[in-house]
């Protein structure tokens, strides 16, 4: 039986994907898609992240920019490492 993808990456400039399967606990070996493609590749969560939510590609300094689907989604506001969780506890939109 083939694997299913835990985390789903829009486009290969993108820095963050998103997990899509219930339950996604912390050490876990995530198999990754980048949809625009179908590439994957591997990365070990750090933490337990909810599905729907962000996932750090890379290690990510306060003050970058959180790129989807190739786009500008938001500023960093606190060091994400790679494999940790991103939402708004450390990503804020720049509309403001």
């Amino acid at each position: 039986m083939a694997e299913i993808p835990h985390l789903l990456v829009h486009d290969h400039k993108d820095n963050v994907g998103v997990v899509v399967v219930e339950g996604l606990t912390a050490n876990t070996d995530m198999l990754c898609c980048i949809t625009e493609d179908n590439t994957i590749f591997r990365l070990t969560s750090k933490m337990d992240v909810p599905i729907g939510h962000k996932i750090a590609l890379l290690d990510l300094k306060t003050g970058d920019t959180a790129t989807k689907y190739g786009e500008d989604i938001g500023k960093i506001v606190a060091d994400i490492a790679q494999g940790e969780h991103v939402h708004t506890h450390n990503c804020k939109t720049k509309r403001w």
